[in-house]
């Protein structure tokens, strides 16, 4: 299963091992999730790190960034697609680039609100829904 992490998971993953961010990196691997990410949201995560706590660049380091494939941003796409947030058009267009199954982001705001549960397929939660739904189909 193709996951992709916005840089709010990244951040959050970084920030915090108590998270459910963090423990789906951590899991990742034993339960074959692939974590794949972009350039974009590598760069935006690197410039918030101090933000989110004085460990958080040595996890980032260590801990987070060696687990997620990162890719180079794709800004083109063979569908329409509406959406406001024209700082968050390229994790989109990205995640639907990879063929990733999953968009996770903590911005519920952005993403959420204004695109719903799936785009093209591709389905957008939290790190925690996506876990529930995991431990819900007995993968967890």
């Amino acid at each position: 299963m193709r996951l992709f992490l916005d840089t709010s998971v990244l951040l959050a993953a970084s920030g915090s091992a108590k998270g459910a961010a963090h423990f789906l990196i951590a899991q990742a691997a034993a339960h074959g999730w692939e974590l794949i990410s972009s350039d974009y949201c590598q760069e935006e995560t690197r410039r918030n790190l101090s933000k989110v706590g004085r460990t958080a660049a040595a996890a980032w380091k260590t801990e987070i960034a060696p687990r997620v494939l990162l890719v180079r941003v794709s800004l083109a796409l063979d569908k329409p697609l509406v959406f406001p947030k024209a700082k968050d058009r390229p994790v989109v267009i990205t995640a639907l680039a990879v063929r990733a199954d999953w968009l996770l982001t903590l911005d519920e705001t952005d993403f959420h609100v204004k695109l719903g549960r799936e785009v093209y397929g591709l389905r957008l939660a939290t790190p925690g829904e996506f876990l529930m739904e995991q431990r819900a189909q007995g993968v967890l």
